[in-house]
């Protein structure tokens, strides 16, 4: 009896290691969520002890036969993975599309834009009518909904809409609030920024 509840623990405890090889393994970025400034706008820190450690920005082990640089979304686990190459991926944490507005597919990155400007579509500003002061344009700034990066998503038939995106909402990581788009603290969009390319190729699961 002994022996055999000895091999039910070493099956357990090595099920949990083969789960955790799936994804740790690398440097978790915990301190990199203090205030920054950039571009002349100064971001405030994140109070990231608030934010669950799983989406703090981390290097993990990823089995992909996708190539370096690939963007793959999780929208189900709220992760958005890097691809780095030999095994392995920067994951972030992100919020996703709620109820009705998610998506999936496969797109790429068109445009990239520091501070951009945020336009809400149309058939935003006909579900929420207080937004029509926006029709031409939010000017860039701590409260613009797009943060301090925006990647601009299209597919062949152009424009997807969506975007890849910073937040000034950092309490909206791990959940699905947004219409469609992929948001990020800000200070993983402008990390994120740097690595991405244009061109390159975005999953969404």
């Amino acid at each position: 009896m002994r022996m055999k509840s000895l091999a039910i623990i070493a099956a357990l405890a090595l099920s949990t290691a083969i789960a955790g090889c799936s994804t740790i393994g690398g440097q978790i970025f915990s301190n990199d969520y203090g205030a920054v400034t950039d571009a002349g706008y100064q971001l405030p820190r994140i109070p990231i002890e608030k934010v669950p450690s799983k989406y703090h920005r981390q290097e993990v082990n990823y089995d992909t036969k996708e190539k370096p640089g690939t963007i793959i979304v999780d929208t189900q686990n709220k992760f958005l993975y890097f691809v780095e190459g030999g095994g392995r991926a920067i994951r972030y944490g992100i919020g996703v599309g709620r109820e009705g507005f998610e998506w999936h597919g496969t797109a790429h990155i068109a445009i990239k834009r520091e501070w951009p400007t945020w336009t809400p579509p149309s058939q935003m500003i006909k579900r929420q009518p207080e937004l029509a002061k926006f029709a031409g344009g939010m000017d860039p700034g701590l409260k613009n909904p797009l943060g301090a990066r925006a990647m601009y998503l299209f597919n062949k038939g152009g424009d997807m809409g969506y975007r890849l995106h910073g937040s000034p909402e950092w309490n909206s990581i791990g959940k699905a609030m947004s219409s469609g788009c992929i948001r990020l603290m800000n200070q993983d969009v402008i990390d994120l920024y740097d690595r991405a390319e244009v061109g390159a190729k975005v999953i969404v699961l």
